[in-house]
């Protein structure tokens, strides 16, 4: 019988475009996770506010979703994701952000009308 999916599941969208930027599989140790169902946990915790212990049964055990977060904040894949996602969303005003047109930084500054300055309010007292 086919999982009814929670609203924090992956689409397969999203999955296609995290899918290869996770980290590849050891050759040796224990088989690997389902790490889009690692996935589906993770966000079922973030988008929740759930605790780790209450992840649905029907996901993964709430360890290797705690672990594989765990292990992807330390070794800076996490950042990597946020990165490369980030990246993809602003695309091209990237550059406008880090080298702002001359018009910007080169006009001049606006004269005060003097209203709060303090020699309006000296000359009040």
């Amino acid at each position: 019988m086919p999982r009814i999916p929670y609203p924090t599941d992956l689409r397969d969208a999203e999955w296609a475009i995290l899918e290869p930027l996770l980290p590849p599989s050891k050759s040796l140790g224990r088989p690997r996770a389902d790490l889009r169902a690692v996935l589906n946990a993770i966000r079922y915790v973030t988008r929740s506010g759930a605790q780790w212990r209450m992840v649905p049964r029907d996901l993964v055990p709430w360890g290797t979703a705690w672990s594989y977060f765990r292990r992807w904040r330390d070794d800076g894949t996490w950042q990597q994701l946020h990165d490369h996602l980030r990246a993809d969303v602003r695309g091209p005003r990237v550059a406008i952000r880090n080298h702002p047109p001359q018009s910007w930084t080169a006009s001049p500054s606006r004269r005060s009308s003097g209203v709060g300055s303090r020699a309006a309010l000296m000359a009040a007292s």
